[in-house]
């Protein structure tokens, strides 16, 4: 009877010697453990054990990059826009577009941004555009060139050789650094139109969703608009357009630096620069177009550059360029559409565009022949990488060829608000080839303008 407290004295005996063994394996594995967390730890990288201050000093020119479209250059009269990479003049790497006073010009020093520190200056030179009509100000290129060893970012300029303190400079951005070596069929776009400039309000919404649907039609990819002022309904449209990627909206404030002249000619209609900067807008269009787009088209919101032999304007540039392989401008003609209307009771595409401000393109069909025996303006078609330099109605300076189309293979189809002239229509000359795109144009203004909630309801059906 004595035996089962003997089995169980036994078995507790066993568990007692289990436990200990337990035990001494357990602070065996804990001090493992701990030796090996110790050693991961002295052994981790940097990198994972704290959040590492980045190596090196801040970027010395991060402090003030210009983000404005028109910075004013420290105690100067002058104003900068842009700078881009350009090597096709010798000697020199970058070329800074800006508005010069021409009467306060002076030395100027380049001084450049190289990838986080600051280089030592290099002198300027400052070449002003020919054409001025008289004004104040003119477009102006500084051309600078980059220092040894310095993978330049950012440039701005000095009036003394001497640097000083990177907070006070305006610092640009240096763009286009792509440019070299890129082929022709690698571009973003085919064509790219240059429009300069809106102000005063304008408001002509109808013949600006016209003039753009039918630059659709005609191939071209990219519009882009330097805008100083605008009314409220033609904003809602190029917001719209400016939405789906087809406008590239350009903020334009040279009513706030300069007070801009509304007419081209200093003598007749004063102010500081000529059309509120058109020729330094249309010049910085080339340059922001030199690396995206083949082509560049230089006009107005009211021309439209038409192709008479051609359905579109690839295939008109693809016919010039095998027949004048060496050109790189051409010239088209611009022909005047007075605001006549047409006889009523003749079949023509005419919806009721009611509520839309503006006027109807569609309704002009005369022509007006050119005077030729006096100086007849142009606009242009360029490959902008031929470019230098442009005015308004020919290039300035470039490399290649000029060639001015016939204009029975293109002209302009020129729709003013208002002519100087007003010619009987026996003089005038019928040209209906704006209807020829009338299925496809019409259904896409009213759509555009459908978007924009600029037609009324009545109208919509």
């Amino acid at each position: 009877m004595f035996r089962c407290p003997l089995r169980i004295g036994f078995i507790y005996t066993g568990w007692m010697e289990l436990l200990k063994h337990l035990k001494k394996t357990y602070v065996l594995l804990f001090i493992t453990a701990l030796f090996l967390c110790l050693v991961l730890t002295l052994k981790m990288p940097s990198t994972y054990k704290s959040n590492p201050k980045p190596s090196g000093p801040p970027s010395a020119c991060s402090m003030r990059i210009s983000e404005q479209t028109i910075t004013p250059l420290n105690n100067t009269k002058h104003l900068l826009v842009s700078a881009y990479m350009d090597q096709r003049v010798k000697d020199f790497d970058i070329r800074i577009i800006g508005i010069f006073r021409r009467d306060s010009i002076q030395p100027l020093h380049c001084f450049f941004c190289c990838a986080g520190y600051l280089s030592e200056t290099t002198p300027a030179t400052i070449l002003q555009h020919p054409d001025n009509f008289g004004f104040p100000f003119v477009t102006t290129d500084v051309m600078c060139q980059i220092p040894q060893n310095c993978s330049a970012t950012h440039v701005t300029l000095l009036t003394t050789p001497d640097k000083q303190s990177p907070s006070n400079h305006p610092w640009l951005p240096i763009r286009n650094k792509d440019t070299v070596g890129q082929k022709e069929e690698n571009m973003q776009f085919d064509f790219t139109i240059c429009i300069s400039n809106l102000f005063g309000d304008y408001n002509n919404v109808l013949q600006f969703a016209q003039t753009l649907e039918m630059y659709k039609l005609l191939g071209v990819n990219r519009v882009v608009i330097y805008n100083t002022s605008c009314g409220p309904e033609l904003d809602r449209l190029l917001q719209s357009y400016s939405d789906e990627g087809f406008v590239e909206m350009v903020p334009w404030p040279i009513d706030k630096h300069l007070n801009p002249s509304r007419g081209w000619l200093h003598s007749e209609h004063g102010g500081d620069v000529h059309y509120f900067g058109q020729l330094t807008t249309l010049n910085e269009c080339i340059y922001r177009s030199m690396e995206r787009s083949r082509y560049v088209l230089l006009n107005d919101i009211d021309e439209i550059l038409m192709p008479y032999q051609h359905k579109d304007l690839m295939s008109l540039m693809n016919t010039l360029r095998n027949q004048h392989p060496n050109t790189g401008v051409f010239l088209i003609e611009n022909h005047t559409y007075p605001k006549k209307l047409f006889n009523q009771s003749k079949s023509g595409p005419l919806p009721q565009w009611n509520g839309v401000p503006g006027f109807d393109i569609m309704v002009h069909i005369y022509r007006e022949e050119p005077n030729r025996n006096i100086y007849h303006p142009h606009k242009l078609i360029v490959q902008p990488r031929a470019v230098q330099q442009t005015s308004v109605h020919d290039v300035l300076k470039m490399s290649g060829a000029k060639f001015k189309v016939p204009p029975d293979v293109c002209r302009i189809i020129h729709s003013p608000i208002s002519t100087p002239t007003n010619p009987p229509l026996d003089q005038l000359h019928v040209d209906t080839r704006l209807w020829d795109f009338k299925d496809k144009l019409l259904p896409n203004v009213i759509k555009v303008l459908q978007r924009a909630e600029l037609l009324r309801s009545e109208t919509q059906n």
